[in-house]
């Protein structure tokens, strides 16, 4: 055998082996060194290269490993046959397209943001500094499927304290957004099941899980329709009662009732309650959560720290009835949890220490002087505007008394360098409003900017020439 072809570069950041092993690889593939020939003994080959036997013995073994090359027991390494790859005709490699950076806003009114200043980065920093130690090294192995036991606990706790909600830890499952939360709950319950959702409604089911099993049920200003839920053939109900988005209507008392006595009336119906923002009411007394009035077992709770802390921690958590928990387990046995350990325990120690207790209560201050301010603008300066859905959360509803339409309008916005959304966006069916209807989100708005963005956005609509 030729050894001549055999070149190693010694001032080479290649490890030698590895320049041996590339060499003896091409030339097998190439057909220049021919099947069954024998390889050079790991001394012959050392001493032609001048290199140690160890270095070949490494090359030979990545050779072995992969196929290459096949050892004979006392005898040596001979060139193993491999199959040859099949001929593809070389085509011009498809044009990426470029992807555009998410565009900035002079005012971005989406219904999700949140205010960025009055978050307590100097208590965060301390408590991910302290968990963040040799001493948390348990942290590195996987966790309970259903979330940390300390941040379970915590939760259970401010559930009873806020939310007059009696539940043990071990009903709470953790999870990193209600867009994984929800098609879990779907999947313990037959695939076929009719689920109804209101219409206009939050869209974080993925319409791929429902789009057969959808049943759009109306709202009002009390809330969702149950009548029309009770002619309904659905069984499960997924509704956000303490400030409907988008509208912002709160169910009645006569409403929520009824709609307990609805899901009593067969073991199989339940519903699924969002309690998204009820953190932040402005006008009266907090309103109770359907599972604190709940005594049959029928309701399966969901809430998330999007808006009291911050969208990006990806925390929501779900309280399941005692009654779903043995099937819960059974679907979803292999289950991991879906949230790093480090942050639930970030949040747990942050909850345990009250830091999320006071937080609540400053950020409660902060949205409730930008809501006072946007309504006080618009009634001084824009009267005919219509405003609904402002006793609670962080948006209102807009209907623009205006001859444009409303996919004209936002292009206005647009224009302008404004986000605003279409109520639109959140209908299951075609619904028809008098006026065009948008979501004003306030809680990214600084709120010495409230004023200057609700003129900006009226100018844009009222008079900016649009393109369309």
């Amino acid at each position: 055998m030729d050894l001549l072809f055999l070149t190693l570069d010694k001032y080479d950041d290649k490890p030698l082996y590895e320049q041996l092993y590339l060499n003896l690889k091409q030339a097998i593939i190439q057909k220049n060194i021919a099947v069954g020939t024998k390889l050079p003994s790991k001394r012959t080959l050392s001493d032609f290269l001048n290199i140690s036997q160890t270095t070949v013995e490494l090359a030979y073994g990545q050779l072995l490993a992969e196929g290459y090359i096949m050892s004979k027991p006392r005898i040596g390494y001979f060139v193993e046959e491999i199959d040859e790859l099949p001929y593809v005709e070389k085509v011009a490699a498809p044009t990426v397209a470029q992807i555009d950076e998410p565009r900035s806003y002079q005012y971005d009114f989406s219904p999700g943001k949140i205010d960025e200043d009055g978050f307590p980065f100097q208590i965060w920093r301390k408590y991910a500094k302290d968990i963040f130690d040799e001493s948390s090294k348990n942290l590195l192995q996987a966790g309970h499927p259903q979330g940390e036991l300390a941040l379970r606990i915590e939760i259970a706790r401010y559930l009873y304290e806020s939310r007059g909600i009696h539940c043990s830890p071990e009903q709470i499952v953790i999870g990193s957004g209600t867009e994984q939360l929800l098609p879990m709950i779907l999947r313990l319950f037959d695939e076929d099941a009719k689920i109804a959702l209101e219409n206009p409604g939050y869209s974080a089911i993925p319409k791929a899980h429902i789009q057969s099993r959808a049943i759009p049920i109306s709202v009002d200003i009390d809330g969702l329709i149950v009548d029309e839920l009770e002619k309904s053939e659905a069984h499960l109900v997924y509704i956000t009662p303490s400030h409907q988005f988008p509208t912002g209507a709160v169910l009645s008392a006569t409403r929520r009732t009824q709609l307990l006595n609805w899901a009593a009336q067969m073991s199989a119906r339940y519903i699924i309650e969002d309690d998204y923002d009820s953190e932040f009411r402005y006008i009266g007394k907090p309103i109770p959560a359907l599972l604190g009035l709940d005594q049959g077992e029928r309701v399966i709770y969901m809430s998330t720290f999007s808006k009291s802390i911050m969208p990006s921690l990806r925390v929501a958590y779900l309280v399941l009835p005692l009654s779903l928990l043995p099937k819960y387990k059974e679907v979803f046995s292999y289950y991991s949890a879906t949230v790093p350990r480090f942050d639930q325990h970030l949040l747990a120690n942050f909850m345990s220490d009250g830091h999320f207790s006071k937080h609540l209560n400053r950020m409660r201050k902060i949205y409730r002087k930008k809501h006072d301010k946007l309504i006080s603008v618009f009634s001084k300066y824009y009267p005919d505007v219509i405003i609904s859905g402002d006793s609670a959360g962080m948006h209102i509803l807009l209907s623009i008394p205006h001859h444009r339409s409303e996919k004209e309008l936002q292009a206005c916005a647009v224009q302008s360098g404004l986000y605003i959304q279409p109520i639109t966006r959140y209908m299951l069916t075609p619904l028809s409003y008098h006026h065009p209807t948008f979501i004003l989100g306030f809680g990214g708005i600084p709120l010495d900017k409230i004023e200057a963005s609700i003129h900006a956005l009226m100018q844009a609509f009222y008079e900016t020439n649009s393109t369309l």
